[in-house]
């Protein structure tokens, strides 16, 4: 800019000098006087020079400097560097480029003057299902060889030759093959990262050469494995494509990638997908369907759980009436053994009282026996044991009364033989008097 400026300073400098003897008159023409002439002409000179020989790297940005006898170099660094009228090739050490998708207005948005910016392009999957396709890819120059950074500006002159020559066509190129190697219904249905993976992997190494097959056709809907699948006839067959391989190593084009021009992938996804309106419709529908079934799986997995619930909740009733009646039956138990034991205790009581009345019973039974003996032979005596203890007392008391009106014999006779029976033959003597009167007083009586 500031070499234009200066060359036309010069040329208007000149061009004063050599017209101003021409238009005296004008009062334009003499303001612009000798010196003022020579010092605008000096200053565009200066300028054009300044300009010519030197030039500011900007931060971020290589240049490849070609001079005009032939030579070139390379710059990477910020600053002020001699270019000495040479060509400047400035090239970003990281170019963006991204595919965007137009709003309701047709407008792609803010955007950055550093940033290469188009409209997303429409691109067919293998089920011939189209879709606007954004990405964003950031790719980064090499500028650590500076012979190969060199030979790259060469041979693109410009930055913006250098993308739409190189870098574009890479880019579509990959977004090409991977959208051949899978269905619309597999990239909604969890092959997004794939996608990711395969275009990135070909724009690093290369395009991959693809391979026509047939397959039958057995592909699930939208969601995860536990959603309805759509089965398509089996006899119906769809031509495929899937990646060469040899050696286990995928087959590449050759001479189709960004690192034979130095250049690395640092960033490369989808961003965002535009189906055709078709395609959104059976979207939507499959979505209503998997929402659908999800729903009656919710569903039924909730009477499921609620059947559980009633069965755990009688499983806890019967355990607790088990439980009651368990302890019913040890209560019950203990009771029985309890009454048991004092059974048993009162068993041995009884056997004991049993021995105890035995025993009484024998003792009672000896003296019985022995009373019995007794009147037996009180009876063997003619007397029974009450009429004998009224005739003892009747005769204690009689014997004191005939003793007192007894009158015994005044003579007797003793027998020589025996002697030492006095008494007896004196209690002899009184018991027959008093036999005598009980005899008669019991006579009288009847």
């Amino acid at each position: 800019m500031l070499t234009y400026l200066g060359i036309t300073m010069v040329f208007i400098g000149i061009t004063i000098f050599i017209i101003k003897p021409f238009f005296k008159e004008s009062k334009t023409l003499h303001k612009f006087t000798r010196k003022r002439n020579l010092s605008m002409i000096i200053i565009g000179l200066v300028m054009s020079v300044i300009s010519g020989m030197f030039f500011y790297a900007e931060p971020g940005t290589a240049y490849a400097v070609q001079y005009p006898w032939g030579s070139q170099k390379a710059v990477v660094h910020q600053g002020i560097h001699t270019k000495m009228w040479g060509r400047l090739i400035p090239i970003q050490f990281e170019l963006p480029i991204k595919y965007v998708i137009p709003n309701k207005k047709n407008e792609l948005g803010e955007q950055s003057k550093y940033a290469n910016v188009d409209k997303a392009k429409y691109w067919a999957f293998s089920d011939a299902v189209k879709a606007r396709i954004a990405t964003s890819v950031v790719i980064s120059i090499n500028t650590a060889d500076q012979n190969q950074f060199l030979s790259v500006a060469d041979r693109n002159k410009t930055e913006r030759n250098l993308i739409r020559s190189r870098i574009i066509p890479n880019i579509d190129q990959s977004i090409k093959n991977t959208c051949k190697l899978m269905d619309a219904q597999d990239y909604i249905s969890g092959q997004a990262s794939d996608f990711d993976r395969y275009f990135k992997d070909q724009l690093e190494n290369g395009m991959y050469v693809l391979e026509e097959f047939i397959a039958n056709e057995n592909r699930e809907t939208i969601g995860d494995s536990a959603t309805v699948r759509t089965i398509v006839n089996k006899e119906s067959k769809q031509k495929r494509f899937r990646i060469k391989h040899r050696n286990g190593e995928p087959v590449r084009e050759k001479g189709n990638s960004l690192k034979g021009y130095g250049l690395t992938v640092v960033q490369a996804v989808v961003t965002e997908i535009d189906w055709e309106p078709e395609f959104d419709k059976r979207l939507q529908l499959q979505k209503e369907e998997v929402a659908q079934t999800q729903l009656e799986k919710q569903q039924a997995e909730r009477e499921f759980y609620r059947a559980q619930k009633e069965t755990a909740r009688g499983e806890a009733e019967k355990a607790a009436e088990r439980a009651r009646l368990e302890k019913e039956q040890i209560q019950k138990t203990i009771e029985a053994e309890t009454k048991a034991k004092v059974a048993e205790f009162n068993l041995i009581e009884e056997r004991k009282n049993y021995e105890v009345a035995q025993f009484k019973a024998k003792t009672q039974k000896t003296m019985a026996d022995a009373q019995s003996y007794e009147n037996a032979k009180l009876v063997t005596a003619g007397l029974t044991p009450q009429e004998r203890a009224e005739w003892e007392f009747k005769t204690s008391v009689n014997v004191a009364k005939q003793l007192k009106d007894l009158k015994l014999p005044e003579i007797y006779i003793q027998d020589g033989n025996k002697s030492g029976t006095d008494g007896n033959l004196l209690q002899s003597l009184i018991g027959a008097d008093l036999a005598k009167k009980m005899m008669s007083q019991k006579t009288s009586k009847e």
